[in-house]
């Protein structure tokens, strides 16, 4: 194959970043491989212009051979499959963040294995240390404060983890890896509902739903003091293709630096929707640490660029798309109990070839267990007859 011709790989390309990815490199004139675990019918965009690597047999990235295809006559590879959600679901479900590694490993093995030239790893704001965000009024957090480790629990490890493992593939094998810490990415075309969504969406459809049904109240998680940036998805995806372009060696931040708290997300949300709710603060909801803001001297010295694009413009782009969205919903009688959000623990991982018969049946992937998995053989039952669910 020509270089010219060499593909983009992306990984978690069913996801809400994975999907602007994708677009942005098909507008870039780039052919693409786009590579998720979930069945495509569950990816948020689809391009069928593309080649498109689906569901648990050609797109479980935990899987050495299903890497291996997804790397091949690769130019680049943009790793950013991974279990994940909000803060509901990483503090919850830890030990399934943690099998995430498998994905980082088997992926960085592949690429070294077949000679892809360069590597993205999408890293999170999650690797720095606790201790130094325990105020809501924090000193925004730069790249060296990950050290001494004491991330956060799970979620926080693994990323770090995967994160030295980028740079010895680097030292040791020569991969040009690239590492990103995001902070709290938001926007259209992602999570909104179902325990997985983050702040600014959760946020966006408690307003909205509050606004449709004329209960003019909201649910808090915390008591609102905490504090976050939180960057728009052009911005990201526009960061990392700055980033894997660049030079640049070491972890660095990607995200805004624009400080709010959640009490402040509400009230601009509240001003999009032309509505003034009741706050009800659930304080032994998971709301992760008291402070945490992007320090970008560092994106600045290397790119002359960092994300720009401010909460207000960003949310309210955010906040249209869900309203339609939801209003779909309502339309087809699935709108229920959107005004709460929920957070499960002790999600189900994909445990290869001993997957739970129990399970077959079930729409779970989106607790861990896709769809169609024990397509692939069929186990017997634990129990003779046992009842599947």
């Amino acid at each position: 194959m020509a270089a010219s011709s060499r593909i983009s790989v992306v990984t978690g390309a069913g996801g809400f970043i994975g999907g602007h990815l994708v677009a942005a490199l098909r507008r870039a004139g780039r052919p693409v491989r786009a590579v998720d675990i979930k069945p495509i019918d569950d990816w948020y965009q689809v391009f069928p212009d593309v080649e498109n690597l689906a569901g648990p047999l050609d797109g479980d990235c935990r899987d050495f051979s299903v890497c291996r295809r997804a790397v091949r006559d690769g130019a680049e590879v943009f790793q950013l499959a991974a279990d994940m959600g909000g803060m509901g679901f990483i503090e919850n479900n830890k030990a399934l963040c943690m099998l995430s590694v498998l994905t980082n490993t088997h992926m960085l093995l592949a690429a070294q294995e077949a000679s892809v030239p360069r590597f993205f790893f999408s890293s999170s704001a999650c690797v720095y240390n606790a201790e130094k965000q325990v105020n809501p009024d924090i000193t925004a957090l730069s790249e060296p404060d990950a050290y001494p480790a004491l991330p956060e629990d799970g979620y926080g490890w693994e990323k770090l983890f995967s994160e030295r493992m980028c740079r010895h593939f680097r030292e040791d094998y020569g991969i040009q890896a690239r590492v990103a810490r995001f902070h709290n990415v938001y926007g259209p075309h992602g999570t909104w509902q179902g325990g997985r969504e983050k702040a600014p969406a959760a946020i966006c459809r408690k307003v909205i739903a509050a606004k449709a049904s004329g209960k003019h109240e909201i649910e808090i998680w915390g008591d609102g003091n905490q504090t976050r940036s939180f960057m728009y998805i052009d911005d990201c995806v526009l960061g990392i293709r700055r980033i894997m372009d660049s030079d640049i060696y070491e972890p660095i931040n990607l995200g805004s630096s624009e400080l709010v708290s959640i009490n402040q997300l509400v009230d601009i949300a509240e001003t999009i929707g032309g509505v003034k709710l009741k706050r009800h603060y659930k304080l032994d909801a998971p709301r992760g640490v008291a402070g945490r803001n992007s320090d970008n001297t560092l994106i600045r010295k290397y790119l002359g660029w960092e994300p720009s694009t401010s909460l207000r413009e960003g949310l309210a782009k955010t906040y249209a798309w869900i309203e339609r969205e939801f209003h779909k919903q309502v339309e087809s009688g699935e709108a229920a109990a959107l005004t709460v959000s929920t957070f499960s623990h002790g999600s189900k991982p994909i445990p290869g070839d001993g997957f739970m018969v129990e399970s077959r049946h079930m729409d779970t992937w989106k607790q861990g267990i896709p769809v169609g998995y024990g397509d692939r053989a069929e186990p017997k039952p634990a129990v003779a007859g046992a009842a599947r669910g």
